[in-house]
Parts: structure tokens; sequence; C-alpha cells
């Protein structure tokens, strides 16, 4: 074991080659996993865009890691644009309460959208956010989502390009956070329940 920093959380030690964070319980999908899905997304996206106005729109702050990934996955002339949508406070369930922190700088008028999520459970925060992008009259709108967790889901939504389905544990790792931390870990791990069910 090796101490990172000061914080006893950035405990770190290795396992069957994988860097693990001490608060980590198990890995859930490894980064040759994520990297070989990301790739296989932008292909088929790259597919179905060729010659078309395309717009990458990630969700703040999780989706960051995984749209820089795919983008460079993607073959095809995109623009990227962002928005922080939160509908999470420090707890670990969502409020159901959806706010705008940063809108679109980009006009999606007439342009095909892909909307890049980290994760969908309850579906309410990217429910909210495909209305408020329809009423901007796009040519398309399409959602990316690296792991979607069907257990949880409240709002029906038509997920086109899909990574993983994960089961209704808390996960964090490659952008996904609990209270801002973990989003740096190059996998996707489940949090232990002493970390957060204090």
């Amino acid at each position: 074991m090796r101490k990172i920093g000061i914080n006893q959380r950035k405990i770190a030690f290795f396992t069957g080659g994988i860097m693990l964070n001490d608060d980590i319980e198990k890995v859930l999908i490894t980064e040759a996993e994520i990297k070989y899905k990301v790739h296989e997304l932008g292909e088929i996206i790259s597919s179905d865009y060729e010659g078309k106005d395309l717009v990458l729109v990630s969700v703040l702050r999780g989706g960051v890691v995984f749209v820089a990934d795919l983008m460079r996955s993607i073959s095809i002339p995109l623009t990227i644009d962002f928005m922080a949508i939160s509908s999470y406070g420090p707890s670990t369930e969502t409020s159901g309460v959806v706010k705008v922190l940063k809108d679109l700088e980009e006009n999606i008028y007439n342009r095909h959208v892909v909307v890049v999520e980290d994760i969908i459970d309850t579906g309410l925060t990217l429910g909210y956010l495909l209305r408020n992008l329809e009423s901007r009259k796009p040519a398309s709108i399409n959602i990316c989502v690296l792991l979607n967790k069907p257990a949880r889901r409240i709002v029906d939504l038509p997920i086109k390009y899909k990574g993983f389905d994960v089961p209704d544990l808390f996960v964090v790792g490659y952008g996904l956070d609990y209270q801002q931390n973990y989003r740096h870990l190059p996998y996707v791990g489940i949090l232990k329940k002493e970390v957060y069910e204090i």
C-alpha cells in the first residue's frame, strides 16, 4: 500500500494489474472494456452521421471524460458543446428537481444532436434536457450513454447508443462521482457503502 497525498481516501493498491482506490469495493467495468466500447460507439456514430452536421452535447460534469474519448473515436467532422444541469444534491438520490446551470453556446437548429451522458438511472434529468433541446428544433436528437441503470428508470427514454447496462448499485469512476470525488478513476467501480452511508 502507498499513500497518495494527505487524504486517507486517496489510498490505493494494486490488484490484478488494476490500481484501486481503497473506497472501491469492486471494479464493475475495466478500463480496457470501456476503451473498446467507446471505440465501438464512435465507429457506429461515424457511420450513422456521415455527411450530416453533427453536434455532440455533453452533460457536465460527469459526461466530460466520456465525451472526450468518444469524440476522438469519431472519424467524421463534428462540433461539441456543453450543458450543465442538476437534479442531485449532496446525497446519492435524485431530487427530481432540474435546474440549468450552463446552457449551450451553439445554435442547434436543424442540426443533428447526440446527447452524451455518463449514466442514466431514473431518466428525470435527461427527460427534461431532451424536452429543452427539442424545443430548439434540431434536425434530429439521439442519446449516447455509457452506463444504463434500467432498474431505476422512471421516465422511458429512447437510448440509441448504449455502452453498458449496470445493476442498481452506487458506481463511480470514469467521470462519475460521489461528492465530486472519484471522477478521475479510469474504470467504473462500486463504491463501498460505508463511504456514503454515514
